[in-house]
């Protein structure tokens, strides 16, 4: 008798910014060894000491929009001039190979991703203790201006609106504890005991 071969899982994060879940993903990724962080394509340019395929799967604009066309990405976004996006048949191929995966997604992305395997994924939400402790940790990092501390802060309000569609929610009020619960719903997940 053949044994079938155990699918990869799929672990997302979504937060707004400033709420810490870059901080948590590496955390994970250092505890959990086997799992990998999702590769994501860009149009930008590469820079030095970047790899094909570990650091992005770098295209061109017209192979990003071909691939837009095509249905390839699962989500995409333009900011700062360039594309950046999650290719549908690296994420698939990484479930069928048995590969466990990490992604950092917008939480549009999250959902979609969640409707195309819904087997395979778990949705995490990373929230922030309120939108006091949120905005206070934005201005600590002194990298924004007052409007565009705004437009993060109306950001993060719409994404936690969100929060509630996602299989899992964390508050990050220290993040001793709230890594601990990540990771606690993680193993749970993916069966590791």
């Amino acid at each position: 008798m053949v044994e079938k071969q155990q699918q990869g899982k799929l672990i997302v994060f979504s937060a707004p910014s400033g709420t810490g879940k870059s901080t948590i993903a590496n955390i994970v990724l250092e505890r959990l060894p086997h799992l990998k962080f999702s590769v994501s394509a860009t149009t930008r340019q590469k820079r030095e000491g970047e790899q094909e395929g570990v650091n992005y799967y770098f295209l061109c604009q017209e192979e990003f929009e071909q691939t837009i066309q095509s249905g390839g990405f699962i989500e995409y976004e333009f900011f700062f001039g360039n594309y950046y996006g999650t290719l549908f048949d690296k994420t698939y191929q990484a479930i069928h190979e048995g590969r466990d995966m990490l992604l950092d997604l917008d939480v549009k992305g999250a959902l979609n991703l969640k409707k195309l395997f819904p087997a395979n994924s778990l949705l995490i939400f990373i929230q922030p203790p309120s939108m006091e402790v949120l905005q206070e940790r934005l201005k600590s990092r002194k990298s924004e201006d007052e409007n565009s501390l705004n437009i993060r802060l109306q950001r993060a309000q719409s994404e936690i609106e969100y929060a509630s569609q996602f299989d899992e929610v964390v508050v990050n009020d220290t993040l001793h504890d709230a890594v601990d619960a990540v990771m606690a719903i993680i193993t749970r997940f993916l069966s590791i005991t």
